[in-house]
């Protein structure tokens, strides 16, 4: 099959032909229609991540949308022919290809109301948001929640899931994107270029950062006491070493890279942490749903073909639009 992969950390993705993917137990072949791009798959091309020893050549890519082609054994909830989206496993990724084997248990039925490319949009924003509001942060309606970028791919689903549990949403964004952050839901939409978000609001339950060290420590301020301050940036914290396995020696480095910030939160009586999110088929299923009845829609800035797969990094560093940028094998 065709894929693009790179050989080595910082290269530059190139087309590859590469053995068919075939599925195991508990795996389910997908016939990839859409795929997206995430900052994610930019920090794996660098090796920010490393310690999850990836093999060369790597196929990049998180997110899919497609069609079922064949099932493995033991599977039960999946059929040939069923149109499902996930975000698969870190340890197995490769969906800037024709073709990936998905575990069950990361996939989901696609949403019948969008379309493919809009499919591919949202696994890995969507559940980042959801395990930010719903698994970490408990949100409850009547709560205040401050999103970073809110005009980003997270942001834009964040504001929309924030919303709809009830919350009052602030978020900050540019000039240029200040309208349609409204449009999706924020209450307060604030330009960061021109305003000191921290100046303006105060007593805030949960802030969700993705951006760097001088906005995270300004966004402790905001914050009631008690309340979380939940990065998807960093530092990652000694928990995340924990959850992800990661030997004694890094454990510590991540304490020593975290120790600034918790200590700043813990004398605000604040409690941050570092989230890197999982996939989870039960959880996008659930995020389908709110797909279906209107309550989440999917926001995408632009879509190349799977032909120009090679220049994705410099299209999304490129874009100024809000939302995802996605790949497609059916636009030509």
């Amino acid at each position: 099959m065709k894929a693009f992969a790179i050989d080595g950390y910082n290269e530059d993705l190139s087309l590859k032909e590469l053995p068919e993917p075939v599925a195991g137990a508990g795996e389910v072949l997908v016939d990839i229609k859409a795929a997206s791009v995430n900052p994610l798959d930019g920090m794996i091309r660098r090796g920010e991540i490393k310690f999850l020893k990836f093999q060369m050549p790597l196929v990049l890519g998180n997110d899919v949308a497609g069609v079922v082609i064949s099932v493995g054994a033991g599977v039960t909830d999946f059929h040939i022919g069923d149109e499902v989206f996930a975000k698969v496993d870190i340890r197995k990724i490769g969906t800037f290809a024709e073709r990936i084997a998905v575990n069950e248990r990361d996939l989901a039925m696609k949403p019948a109301s969008i379309s493919m490319a809009e499919a591919a949009s949202l696994p890995l924003v969507s559940l980042t948001a959801w395990q930010v509001f719903v698994e970490r942060a408990g949100l409850k309606p009547g709560q205040k929640v401050l999103i970073h970028a809110g005009s980003g791919g997270v942001g834009t689903i964040a504001i929309q899931l924030a919303k709809h549990l009830g919350a009052t949403v602030a978020t900050t964004a540019s000039a240029a994107n200040l309208d349609f952050v409204r449009s999706l839901g924020a209450d307060i939409a604030i330009d960061y270029r021109n305003e000191d978000f921290s100046r303006h609001l105060s007593d805030y339950d949960v802030v969700l950062s993705s951006l760097g060290p001088d906005v995270l420590e300004r966004s402790v301020k905001v914050l009631r006491r008690g309340g979380k301050l939940i990065s998807l940036s960093g530092p990652p914290d000694p928990a995340f070493g924990r959850a992800v396995g990661a030997s004694w020696i890094i454990r510590q480095v991540l304490r020593m890279l975290s120790f600034r910030i918790r200590r700043l939160a813990r004398k605000q009586g604040v409690d941050y942490s570092f989230l890197f999110m999982r996939a989870d088929g039960k959880q996008l299923a659930q995020i389908a749903a709110l797909v279906e009845n209107g309550a989440i829609r999917p926001v995408i800035d632009q879509v190349i073909p799977f032909k120009r797969t090679s220049e994705i990094f410099d299209v999304m560093n490129k874009s100024r639009g809000p939302g995802k940028v996605v790949i497609s094998r059916d636009v030509r």
